[in-house]
């Protein structure tokens, strides 16, 4: 293992490590010379931590996550940080790196599928008819929309596309509280700091305090989709039998368990 490569191991332990709410899990360098390291959506974390760990018991090779937005983590691929497999939760973000010659363009695969939904701390969780026009200002009063950073976080940009399709979007703009991740955002539901956030389906079952009070529907945004890729910086004898293990009928289970839809490839 490189020395530029445990610097950058370091240096991303420091970028994604607090700011996303102890999601990210970076590999220190001691520990990360023969490990997989993957740079993951938020979103990705409870399947993926299950995946990996049956992996690790079957096969016996280790594997170390990154967790955070899709946005910022492409950013540290691109400015060098060292990963084997990325994992976004939209495809433009997948788009982005691969304009950047980051990834090897032919082991890209759309593998899963998810939902949007809205949610609220459980205790005062209601039911809610979500549809052209429905007042979610009048729902909020006071309070603020928990919701991914719509420029960097696709569940941010999903979120605000759908409001906007529903003729919503004007009317709570400025009761937006923005997150760093969608995992970010549904914590400030949870701790009672937002009455509602949009978070994806998949996400709920990460935290007992919420509940989903209605789903967006499929129309009011565009498919939501995770693109999975190997990078081109990759050197790891067992990236391959990694990648392979989580396109194969193996990892299923662990994905649809959280929710996730497993699209045709």
């Amino acid at each position: 293992m490189t020395t530029s490569r445990r610097q950058w191991i370091k240096l991303a332990t420091a970028a994604v490590s607090a700011a996303w709410l102890g999601l990210s899990v970076v590999p220190t360098p001691a520990l990360a010379a023969d490990k997989i390291v993957v740079f993951a959506a938020a979103s990705m974390k409870n399947a993926l931590d299950n995946a990996d760990a049956a992996f690790t018991k079957e096969t016996g090779k280790e594997v170390t996550v990154s967790y955070a937005a899709s946005g910022p983590l492409a950013k540290q691929l691109e400015n060098g940080a060292p990963a084997d497999v990325f994992i976004s939760a939209d495809t433009n973000w997948m788009d982005y790196v691969a304009g950047k010659k980051l990834i090897k363009d032919d082991s890209r695969v759309n593998l899963l599928g998810n939902k949007l939904v809205l949610v609220a701390a459980k205790d005062k969780a209601k039911p809610v008819e979500i549809k052209h026009g429905f007042d979610l200002a009048a729902l909020l009063g006071d309070g603020r929309l928990a919701i991914g950073q719509p420029e960097s976080v696709p569940a941010g940009k999903y979120g605000k596309t759908a409001l906007e399709k529903l003729g919503v979007w004007s009317s709570v703009e400025k009761k937006v509280a923005g997150a760093e991740s969608v995992r970010a955002a549904l914590a400030l539901v949870s701790r009672g700091e937002a009455p509602y956030g949009i978070v994806y389906q998949t996400d709920v079952s990460a935290d007992p305090g919420v509940a989903v009070v209605g789903t967006f529907p499929a129309d009011s945004h565009p498919p939501i989709v995770y693109p999975f890729a190997i990078t081109n910086s990759s050197k790891n004898p067992d990236v391959q039998a990694y990648f392979d293990y989580l396109k194969s009928a193996k990892a299923v289970p662990f994905f649809e368990h959280e929710g996730f839809t497993i699209l045709k490839q």
